[in-house]
């Protein structure tokens, strides 16, 4: 009987859980500047407006990646702006091209303005892993983002050499995600030799992502009006578990004009306003603190 026990002792250790990071933990560890989607939104439409960016008169448009995770951040910016035009596909790349941003200039208000978001995004799940994400209904975690995992597998193949280079689709069977590995592929050795490939990969995606639509906007301004400015937002969207709030990495904030000339880089502001909310919210506090001194005595 006293053997039996000492075994089981000896086992207690081994069944304990290790201390994992909560996934806001994990989030500020790996992607410190990162802010909620609601702080974002927030911050954007206040730096916004201070250039004439009206709520009434201006349209959203966003390249982001199809998985379902990744609409809480339109939803929010619904509620500042109206309903967006949608130019993303796999990853978040922008596959409705110059076409689709032609076609969003054109739908631009009288006197308005446009927003262009546009980012890969990643998961991180309930243990603090990066790459996967508790989705609704699963019992277990999965791959987030799916496509940008397998477009990592496959350049990791190429590179390794145990596969060839996938030819350009001539179908639009698999097209996206055959243009995804792709893309990617200059960017294996950087993968390969990351710390934390799951947190380099949407970092390389949005290096690659941020070419394609810096192309895509000297393309397509031609079709936007004259007074006409555009916000082009970049960064990459951090999905979370249900009941942890999703996140954005912002990486690109520049004001254009309608020729895509470069007007102003705003990056700072969306950190500024976020402070200076926070100094008035201590002014506010100390004054209502000096209200009930003052009627106390």
């Amino acid at each position: 009987m006293m053997k039996n026990e000492s075994a089981e002792l000896t086992k207690i250790p081994a069944l304990e859980p290790a201390i994992k990071d909560s996934p806001s933990e994990k989030v500020a560890s790996v992607f410190p500047t990162a802010l909620t989607n609601a702080a974002f939104v927030d911050n954007l439409t206040f730096a916004l407006h201070q250039h004439g960016f009206s709520n009434d008169t201006t349209l959203v448009a966003t390249s982001l990646c199809c998985d379902e995770v990744n609409r809480d951040l339109e939803k929010d910016l619904k509620h500042a702006y109206g309903d967006h035009f949608s130019m993303g596909g796999l990853a978040g790349f922008p596959f409705g091209g110059v076409t689709a941003f032609c076609a969003m200039a054109h739908h631009i208000p009288t006197n308005g303005n446009c927003i262009v978001l546009f980012g890969p995004h990643v998961g991180v799940d309930s243990d603090g892993v990066v790459g996967k994400v508790n989705r609704r209904g699963r019992l277990e975690s999965g791959a987030c983002c799916g496509s940008a995992t397998a477009a990592a597998d496959y350049v990791h193949r190429v590179c390794r050499g145990d596969c060839a280079e996938h030819d350009s689709p001539v179908e639009a069977l698999d097209a996206q995600q055959t243009f995804v590995g792709n893309i990617l592929l200059p960017y294996g050795t950087r993968l390969a030799e990351a710390a934390d490939p799951a947190v380099e990969l949407p970092l390389a995606l949005y290096d690659a992502q941020k070419d394609l639509m810096a192309r895509i906007v000297a393309r397509g301004t031609s079709a936007v009006g004259e007074n006409v400015q555009i916000a082009l937002v970049g960064g990459i969207q951090v999905n979370t578990p249900a009941g942890t709030p999703d996140y954005f990495v912002p990486m690109t904030f520049d004001l254009l004009d309608h020729k895509g000339e470069k007007l102003a880089d705003l990056m700072d502001t969306l950190f500024l306003v976020r402070d200076n909310e926070n100094e008035l919210t201590w002014i506010i506090a100390l004054v209502m603190y000096g209200l009930v001194i003052f009627y106390l005595l």
